[in-house]
C-alpha cells in the first residue's frame, strides 16, 4: 500500500505534467493563429490593399493581442512571473473578511428593519 508520501508525489507529477501540456498546447496554438494572420496579411499585400511593412506591423499587433488573450493560468516560456504565486491557507473555523463584512451587514440590516418596525408602530399609535 503506498504511503501518503507517494501519492502527495504523484499528485504534485501530475500538476506538472498537466502544466507541461497546456503549455505546450497554448504554443501549438499561437503558432496556429501566426500562420493565419500572416497568411491574411500576405492575400492582403498581394491585393494592394496594404503595404509590406503595414503587414510586418499587423502580424505583430495581432500577436501581441492573441499572447493578451492567452488564459491567466498559461505562462510563457519566454517570460517567467517575476515572483512566486502567493498562497494563503485559511483554518475553517476563521471567517473570512467576506463572511465577516457579511455579518456585519447582516446585522446592520437587522437592526434598521427593527428600527423601522418600532417607527411603524409609533406612527400607528399616534394616528
Amino acid at each position: 500500500m503506498p504511503g501518503f508520501g507517494d501519492i502527495v508525489q504523484k499528485a504534485f507529477y501530475l500538476g506538472v505534467g498537466l502544466a507541461s501540456y497546456a503549455g505546450e498546447k497554448a504554443g501549438g496554438k499561437l503558432a496556429e493563429v501566426r500562420s493565419q494572420v500572416q497568411k491574411l496579411a500576405d492575400e492582403m499585400v498581394a491585393k494592394g490593399e496594404m503595404n509590406t511593412e503595414e503587414a510586418r506591423r499587423f502580424v505583430e499587433d495581432m500577436m501581441k493581442q492573441a499572447q493578451q488573450a492567452q488564459p491567466s493560468g498559461v505562462v510563457s516560456e519566454k517570460t517567467p512571473p517575476s515572483q512566486p504565486r502567493r498562497i494563503e491557507i485559511l483554518e475553517e473555523d476563521e471567517p473570512t473578511v467576506k463572511e465577516a463584512s457579511n455579518d456585519e451587514n447582516v446585522d446592520k440590516l437587522r437592526q434598521e428593519v427593527l428600527n423601522l418596525q418600532d417607527e411603524l408602530k409609533r406612527l400607528q399609535r399616534d394616528q
